[in-house]
């Protein structure tokens, strides 16, 4: 394991992949916010299933909407206007981690600069294989378990597990270092889910990393036209049903849908934001009228910033449900610039991160010495 993160290590500061955005949105003050985070010096898990809990049991995320006074006013947009299609995709499957494959789509040369996005796996972990002792800073992740169990623990000593249907909100802020493994099922069948990783207004890239497990049976869901689609209201709005709000710094919604043959939904989206799919099943076709396009499996559909709602809709002589992950972020106004797992404002900031990482400072002071037990199953 020593081995493996030194050339973990190395690895880092040899390869950058930098890219820069600028996209249209305000950022306020966030003073009481960050006020509120160095108040708060412990790593906060906030989850029953999770070994241990330090500091507040309160995840202080943002509300749905997110406030004025901190994210500006909205743009101006009129109502009920349908989302073009900007690009439609195949997510090529790669190998990533240690024996996983993932199919990447944002966080490629042909989807990059998609403010807060930055990165989107679809992963399938088979026995064996996994994501052992890595850092983050700077970023928020969001993975979602399709299928299987996922073990998770840090440098804190925080531990947990995330099965299908959870989600587990990351926040890395000022730096974490920790492990995620898929749990070795009876069958063998792999692990399967998708990992989201959304930037951070820069204003709170050094706060405390918390976490916020989501479990399945919290989530809400909505059926419409006449039962023909289940939506899961992860975050967000959807139908007259609100979820769970305290999930992560920057704004987003996310759903789950599935549409049975068929079956047509209109969903809003709020005005101004960025918005995808990405297609987990069956044919989906995407938009209206003449700009309707259909699209099948492993796809990623990116939306026109321009319009509030997007519209999907199955035919009704399909042999299966479409199904997709439709998710929307508020643009950030910042350069990007990312080292591997280091996502900050400069490279001056990335090179303090690897230096921090390296001399176990700044945020990285309990990752001298530490192994996650969970990793160690890749050393048997």
């Amino acid at each position: 394991m020593k081995l493996f993160l030194f050339i973990f290590t190395t690895a880092i500061a040899i390869i950058s992949i930098a890219f820069s955005d600028t996209i249209l949105a305000r950022i306020g003050p966030l003073t009481d916010l960050l006020h509120r985070n160095h108040n708060n010096q412990t790593t906060v898990t906030t989850s029953s299933s999770n070994s241990q809990t330090t500091g507040s049991t309160s995840f202080e995320g943002l509300p749905v909407i997110p406030p004025t006074e901190i994210y500006g006013e909205p743009k101006a947009e009129a109502m009920s206007v349908p989302r073009a299609i900007r690009k439609a995709f195949l997510a090529i499957q790669q190998s990533e981690g240690v024996g996983a494959k993932v199919r990447r789509s944002i966080g490629t040369p042909q989807l990059r600069n998609f403010s807060p996005f930055l990165m989107l796996d679809h992963f399938t972990s088979s026995p064996g294989s996994g994501f052992p002792d890595h850092p983050h800073r700077g970023q928020e992740t969001i993975t979602y378990l399709l299928s299987g169990a996922v073990d998770h623990e840090d440098f804190a000593g925080n531990k947990g597990t995330i099965e299908a249907g959870d989600l587990q909100f990351m926040t890395a802020g000022r730096g974490i270092m920790h492990a995620e493994m898929p749990r070795e099922l009876s069958d063998g069948s792999p692990v399967v889910g998708m990992q989201l990783w959304v930037d951070l207004p820069e204003k709170l890239k050094m706060c405390e990393p918390r976490y916020r497990d989501l479990r399945a049976s919290e989530i809400p869901q909505v059926k419409t036209d006449d039962g023909k689609v289940n939506i899961k209201v992860i975050s967000g709005q959807s139908h007259g049903v609100d979820s769970v709000k305290e999930l992560a710094y920057t704004p987003v919604w996310i759903f789950d849908i599935e549409v049975q043959p068929g079956g047509k939904i209109t969903q809003p989206i709020p005005a101004g934001w960025n918005a995808f799919a990405y297609t987990l099943a069956g044919t989906t076709s995407f938009g209206s009228g003449e700009e309707k396009t259909e699209v099948g499996q492993f796809h990623n559909v990116v939306f026109e910033q321009a319009g509030d709602t997007v519209t999907a809709a199955v035919a009704a002589d399909a042999t299966e449900p479409g199904h997709f992950y439709l998710v929307a972020g508020l643009p950030l106004d910042q350069k990007v610039v990312q080292y591997g797992p280091f996502v900050l404002n400069s490279q001056e900031q990335v090179y303090n991160a690897l230096r921090d990482y390296q001399n176990h400072q700044n945020g990285f002071e309990r990752a001298k010495g530490w192994q996650s037990e969970i990793g160690k199953r890749m050393m048997q």
